[in-house]
C-alpha cells in the first residue's frame, strides 16, 4: 500500500514526537534562565529589567519601522534608575520632575531627550507593548533623533502599581 505525500509526512511527524517523548528535556541554559527575560514577573523585591534584552526588543522594532537600533549609556541607566525607583516610592509617575532637569543634574549633556514612564506592567514586554499602543509613547520610542538609551523597573509591593517603569532616550 503506498501513502500519499501528505499523509507519509503526516506519519513522520506523528512518529517524530512520540520518538521526542522518550528524550530528556534540555536543562534551560543559565544564560537565559528558563523563560526569555521579556517575560520575565518583575514584580519581585530585587528584580530588574534585562537592559540589553530591552535595547534589543526597541532596536528591532526601530529598525521594522526604518528607524536606526540604540546603545545602552550607563549615564542614561543611572537618570532611569532613579525615576524608576522614585515613582516606585512615591507612586508617581511624574516623582523627580522635568526629564531635562533630572538630565542636566547627572551631568548629562543632550539636545533631544525623550523618555516614556508607566506603570503596572509586570513584565518587559507588557511594557513595551504598552509603549507601542500608546501613540506619544510610540512616537518617543521611534524617536529618530535619539541613539542611545536607559532602562529601569522599580518593584513597590505596596504602592497601586506594582512595578514602575523608566525608559529614557537620548541623542
Amino acid at each position: 500500500m503506498s501513502l500519499s505525500p501528505l499523509l507519509r509526512g503526516a506519519a513522520l511527524l506523528a512518529f517524530g514526537a512520540l520518538a521526542s517523548c522518550n528524550a530528556a528535556p534540555e536543562p534551560p541554559s543559565a544564560a537565559t534562565g528558563s523563560e526569555p527575560p521579556m517575560y520575565r514577573s518583575l514584580a519581585a523585591a530585587g528584580a530588574r529589567v534585562d537592559s540589553a534584552a530591552a535595547r534589543d526588543m526597541i532596536s528591532l522594532y526601530r529598525r521594522n519601522s526604518g528607524v536606526g537600533a540604540l546603545t545602552l549609556d550607563e549615564n542614561l541607566q543611572r537618570v532611569a534608575e532613579a525615576q524608576a525607583r522614585d515613582m516606585a516610592q512615591s507612586g508617581d509617575l511624574a516623582a523627580r520632575g522635568e526629564l531635562g532637569d533630572r538630565l542636566a543634574g547627572a551631568g548629562v549633556q543632550t539636545p533631544a531627550a525623550v523618555e516614556n514612564v508607566s506603570a503596572g506592567y509586570r513584565t518587559l514586554a507588557e511594557a513595551f507593548s504598552g509603549w507601542r499602543d500608546s501613540a506619544p509613547h510610540n512616537a518617543r520610542m521611534l524617536d529618530r533623533r535619539v541613539k542611545r538609551m536607559g532602562i529601569a523597573s522599580a518593584y513597590a509591593p505596596g504602592a497601586k502599581y506594582k512595578v514602575y517603569w523608566a525608559l529614557v532616550l537620548a541623542d
